[in-house]
């Protein structure tokens, strides 16, 4: 084998494949779980940014993110199993396919529930910004006695953009 020898080479599966509908069974009622666990913290998530309460919907972030782990790690052995669980048990993986599709349309209205949260928070930083910036501006006059424009905004106003 040649040492310079960069090419890619997969990394070997840490688990194996399912060979029974019981381990198939057993797998999709793991992965429901995970769902339902990280539909819980989004659910969690998306009432406290609605009530504004943002700090403590940032606490929920180590729970979502083990919630959000699990679930990817299931993900990828359910689609490495993907063929054997569709011949296996193929009615459960269609209620896991339908539990997926809520579960999608609980994302998009977090998600949605995330922007306007964010976008709102930016226009109140800009407005106060904005205002900050007016007071502070010199009230002088240039050589048509007009005023001097007006500064675009305070400077040392620093946004969290966590969430």
């Amino acid at each position: 084998m040649n040492p310079y020898d960069r090419t890619p080479r997969p990394l070997p599966d840490t688990e194996p494949l399912i060979g029974t509908a019981a381990a198939g069974e057993a797998l999709v009622e793991e992965v429901v779980a995970a769902i339902d666990a990280l539909e819980e913290v989004i659910r969690e998530e998306t009432r406290l940014v609605r009530a504004g309460l943002l700090f403590a919907a940032a606490d929920l972030e180590q729970r979502k993110t083990a919630a959000a782990g699990i679930y990817l790690r299931l993900r990828a052995r359910v689609k490495a199993n993907s063929v054997v669980l569709g011949r296996l048990c193929a009615p459960r993986v269609e209620d896991l396919r339908r539990h997926h599709e809520r579960f999608t349309a609980l994302l998009r209205e977090n998600l949605a529930v995330l922007a306007i949260a964010r976008e709102v928070s930016e226009d109140l930083v800009r407005t106060v910004s904005e205002s900050v910036g007016r007071r502070t501006a010199p009230r002088t006059y240039g050589r048509d006695a007009a005023t001097a424009a007006a500064a675009a905004g305070a400077r040392g106003i620093a946004v969290d953009r966590r969430l």
